[in-house]
């Protein structure tokens, strides 16, 4: 899920530590690591049939994309909110012919792949519904099912402390059954990228791209 890298409309919780333009380059790096990402997600269950496609908004963003991601499929994101464009992206998936469909966001460049193989393992398990990745912000950074459960993002108001909870609380009450994967963190605001810098300082992996843009802002050593 990835919105357009433009100029004062990027992750502009990270201004003023960033400038609006490398706010909005940092955020084309971000995609850019996403879909290497999931492009490196290799479940156990079946390690040939993933398909990397990447859910653009504004849905006119189609050229912007093609220069940022060449060669990676389009979902458009179409809806008022949220909710409603996941709801959209997925469910367009699956009428596509996909068995199974997981959305992941563009803002996780340590997120480990594995984490993205476990989902789509988790969901070949029969008693896995929809399966959840926990941010430790209250929210989530991943969301797979294999039949559309439309109520679980249209009904809950996103970008809140209690998105994931709200979530879970509808599943229960639409008796689905939901696994939750290992936490991780988003890169959303200045403390986070505070601690993005830590974590690769650390040895944690990143994505090249993202490693290439802190390494030009002058945020980690060449």
């Amino acid at each position: 899920m990835a919105k357009a890298p433009i100029t004062g409309r990027s992750k502009t919780r990270l201004t003023p530590r960033l400038s609006p333009e490398l706010a909005a380059e940092l955020s084309g790096a971000f995609i850019r690591d996403a879909v290497a990402l999931a492009a490196a997600a290799t479940p156990a269950t079946a390690p040939s049939t993933v398909t990397s496609v990447v859910a653009i908004s504004p849905p006119e963003a189609t050229a912007a994309f093609d220069e940022l991601v060449a060669g990676v499929g389009q979902i458009a994101q179409i809806g008022d909110d949220l909710g409603q464009r996941l709801n959209h992206v997925m469910s367009t998936a699956l009428d596509q012919g996909f068995e199974q469909v997981v959305a992941i966001n563009a803002d996780g460049p340590t997120l480990p792949a594995q984490f993205i193989a476990d989902a789509f393992d988790r969901l070949d398990e029969a008693d896995t519904d929809v399966v959840l990745g926990p941010t430790e912000d209250g929210g989530y950074y991943l969301i797979g099912w294999k039949q559309p459960h439309s109520r679980i993002v249209t009904d809950v108001e996103m970008s809140t402390p209690s998105v994931l909870a709200d979530t879970l609380a509808t599943a229960a009450e639409l008796n689905l059954r939901v696994s939750l994967l290992e936490p991780w963190y988003d890169v959303d605001e200045p403390a986070d990228l505070d601690r993005l810098i830590d974590d690769i300082a650390a040895g944690i992996p990143c994505g090249e791209h993202t490693l290439a843009f802190l390494r030009q802002a002058g945020l980690l050593p060449a």
